[in-house]
């Protein structure tokens, strides 16, 4: 499996947003979103994408508005999910409407050109994955208990029961809390290594934690997912990205993929 750790190459976008977009696949774009160039006052401060994050509703929509602009998307063509940490995928025919209640699931799939599917962050990897040829693309959130919940492999199968290949399948797994960082008591360490192979490990300090992106790529392996980029960037780290686990009260950064027309 080809995975590649390093930041995707940046385009550059108009405006003061922090907005990396890159190809993900041929026909298909992809974007990680960071801290800077919004309204959000802290603690949110200040590209906030995260509307359940406690932050001004206001604030967050208008922030969703800059990052679709930087995008170009339609801010009615952002689609967001109701992240609950489980495995759930749901498919998008179409815009949803601006009253609408984001679902509750944690994946996505479309094969509607120019809609984005987002995922939201802020210590959780998000991970994005397209098959070019069957135009399918799809977004997961994959925190600890998503991935343990095996919500990557749904949302490979759910793209191959709509005809995506695996073999055929490009993905990143976005910016997340490193296995250096990611402490957690040896009970649950032991536990998700043991459904998930790779995703045990050391912290920095020497006690039992969890490398979630060492463990999603094992997942994308075992399903045939060959071509697997991960972003490589610690959220724990890196104050340009928001993290829970650094500042408790916070907001969230996004993951969005999409087809181009």
């Amino acid at each position: 499996m080809d995975v590649v750790r390093d930041d995707p190459p940046a385009v550059v976008v108009p405006g003061e947003q922090a907005v990396t977009v890159f190809e993900l696949a041929p026909g298909v774009r992809a974007a990680f979103t960071g801290r800077r160039g919004g309204v959000s006052r802290a603690p949110y401060g200040s590209l906030n994408m995260g509307a359940g994050s406690g932050d001004v509703v206001g604030d967050v929509t208008h922030n969703r508005k800059l990052v679709a602009t930087a995008c170009g998307l339609a801010p009615d063509h952002m689609i967001w999910m109701r992240q609950v940490h489980g495995a759930d995928v749901g498919y998008v025919p179409g815009p949803q409407a601006p009253a609408d209640l984001p679902p509750a699931r944690d994946a996505s799939i479309t094969a509607a050109p120019g809609l984005a599917l987002g995922v939201l962050s802020a210590d959780c990897p998000g991970v994005l994955v397209a098959d070019p040829e069957a135009r399918i693309a799809g977004a997961a959130h994959a925190g600890r208990q998503g991935m343990a919940r095996g919500v990557v492999p749904a949302l490979v199968r759910a793209m191959t029961e709509r005809g995506a290949d695996p073999a055929r399948m490009y993905a990143v797994i976005g910016p997340g809390i490193c296995g250096r960082c990611y402490e957690v008591p040896a009970g649950m360490r032991d536990e998700v290594g043991a459904v998930v192979p790779g995703a045990a490990c050391l912290t920095r300090a020497g006690t039992p934690g969890l490398d979630l992106a060492a463990g999603i790529a094992g997942q994308f392996a075992s399903l045939g997912v060959r071509r697997v980029r991960a972003d490589g960037r610690c959220t724990a780290e890196d104050p340009d990205l928001y993290s829970y686990r650094r500042d408790g009260r916070t907001g969230r950064f996004a993951g969005l993929v999409w087809l181009t027309p």
